[in-house]
């Protein structure tokens, strides 16, 4: 064996071995009230980092080196399509124009405020040679949220609400900001006037309709082939690999038609969950919950762990080794920056999101706005990505300017990560001390690929369904139905979905009988 092969080899293992530390740390600190296996990842990826740099004499910190192209193309998209997959989708389309909001107009907002402050400040400072295109790209870089830290801060089933707005803004957050960098590189900046910005508002309309149209598209056709083709009397591995390539197919094509990636396998999540979860056989049901699930959950771990230890790569911060007293006040300036611009647009929206809304509980009280605000502070890897896409050169930092941007990005991350990221569990107790009613007012599906099975899996929480169940539970969710006036657009949608859509691609209920098939089992756990 080569000895660069041989190199390689033991910087796998020793990585495989930290992400089954993180594992089982992560599970050993379940409890805590501070923790959580993203930052519990991030400071053994620090850790360790810290250790590799000691022993090789200062030359390296890391087993691997941060690759953008590894972390969009194989890490990203197990994560947001689980989170597709397992949203609670009425929560989301009931918010759906809030998402919007916060997730489109509010990245322009944070961009906008970032970008003219990094402008205004870096410039007096004199931080290196930094171009227009620079400075935008940082308020591009700095508005992405970190949906991934969102996950594990928020619980769904404990704040159905903030974690629906929080982590649908994310996802948009993340499409918006990629859009918003791709055009800072390429269009003319030279010469920007209203007829640029208008082209800039029409390419992101046409990325958004179109990435999430992809990934409807392979959703459906993946519901399609195998409720045609009925895989599941033969094979249970081939109905779970179809899904699986079919959804990584759609991320890849949104990849090569430059749409929005994320938005693609988003969608495909969420299609996938409603038609074609339930057209494949029970086994399958629960293989595929689990395989997305833990797809996810390592993809996650991995990406902060690698975060952490490349945090010290000693050759960015040799650069800049003679100014960190200025790296300080970079990273200080745009922490206040970003938690200025997402102040900006959080409590705006918010104000015009419930004036369209006339129930109490569908408004966003001051108390959750605070907790949208600050649970969105969080910047991580999709950052870090598009700060080395912007600031290095084949993953080489020379520049005294870059290797600015760049250290700042990693202290940025790590604060926000660690701060932001510790300091959300308590926050959400002392704003939101019984968020518990919530799940009573707002009720959900209770045939989701998470909420079926979760009684299998042993969640303390309980599953929706055995929520529905539950008879002190049911008069709530019924007066709820008569209190809510039935013309709604979901009413709509159901009348189209239950009259043509489920027919045609399978869903609870519309798969024909055929003993042995996914739908042999008795109607009422579906109802």
């Amino acid at each position: 064996m080569l000895s660069s092969d041989h190199s390689s080899v033991v910087a796998i293992n020793l990585f495989v071995a930290l992400l089954c530390g993180c594992v089982v740390i992560g599970h050993l600190l379940e409890e805590n009230r501070w923790m959580n296996e993203s930052i519990t990842a991030l400071i053994i990826g620090l850790c360790t980092g810290a250790v590799i740099l000691l022993t090789t004499g200062g030359q390296s910190s890391h087993l691997l080196v941060f690759s953008e192209d590894l972390f969009f193309i194989y890490l990203l998209p197990p994560i947001i399509f689980n989170a597709g997959f397992q949203v609670k989708k009425k929560q989301f389309f009931r918010n759906f124009m809030t998402i919007m909001l916060f997730g489109a107009v509010g990245t322009l907002i944070s961009f906008g405020i970032i970008s003219v402050g990094a402008m205004h400040f870096f410039k007096k400072m004199n931080i290196g040679d930094l171009t227009i295109a620079d400075y935008l790209a940082i308020g591009a870089i700095f508005s992405a949220t970190d949906s991934v830290c969102t996950l594990q801060v928020l619980n769904q089933d404990e704040t159905p609400l903030l974690y629906s707005l929080v982590f649908g803004e994310g996802v948009v957050n993340d499409a918006a900001s990629v859009v918003l960098f791709n055009a800072i590189q390429s269009f003319d900046l030279s010469q920007f006037d209203s007829t640029v910005a208008l082209h800039y508002v029409g390419n992101f309309l046409y990325l958004f309709i179109l990435s999430t149209l992809l990934g409807v598209l392979a959703g459906l056709l993946s519901a399609y082939i195998i409720k045609k083709l009925y895989f599941g009397r033969h094979s249970t591995d081939r109905e779970v690999a179809l899904m699986m390539l079919m959804a990584y197919l759609s991320y890849m094509l949104a990849e090569l038609f430059s749409f929005s990636a994320i938005l693609t396998v988003f969608f495909c999540g969420i299609v996938m969950s409603h038609y074609t979860w339930h057209n494949v056989t029970e086994s399958s049901r629960v293989t595929t919950k689990h395989a997305f699930a833990t797809a996810s959950f390592v993809a996650e771990i991995f990406i902060f762990l690698y975060v952490g230890m490349d945090a010290l790569d000693i050759e960015k911060w040799n650069v800049i080794s003679d100014s960190l007293g200025k790296l300080a006040w970079v990273s200080g300036i745009l922490l206040g920056l970003i938690l200025v611009g997402r102040a900006a647009f959080v409590f705006p929206l918010s104000f015009i999101s419930n004036l369209t809304k006339k129930a109490s509980h569908e408004k966003i009280h001051f108390k959750q706005q605070v907790t949208i605000w600050w649970a969105g502070l969080m910047r991580g890897a999709v950052s870090m990505a598009l700060a080395y896409n912007q600031f290095t050169s084949l993953g080489h930092t020379q520049m005294r300017g870059n290797a600015m941007m760049i250290t700042s990005t990693i202290s940025v991350v790590l604060f926000s990560t660690v701060v932001f990221g510790l300091l959300t569990k308590p926050l959400v107790r002392i704003l939101l001390p019984s968020p518990k009613h919530l799940t009573r007012m707002l009720s959900s599906e209770p045939s989701t690929p998470q909420s079926f099975f979760v009684p299998l899996f042993g969640n303390e929480n309980g599953s929706e369904a055995d929520q529905s169940n539950q008879n002190v539970r049911r008069p709530n969710s019924l007066r709820m139905l008569l209190t809510t006036p039935s013309r709604t657009v979901h009413y709509y949608w159901r009348k189209f979905d239950d009259g043509f859509m489920r027919p045609v691609f399978g869903g609870r209920g519309f798969v024909p009988f055929i003993p042995g098939s996914p739908t042999e089992r008795n109607d009422h756990q579906w109802e």
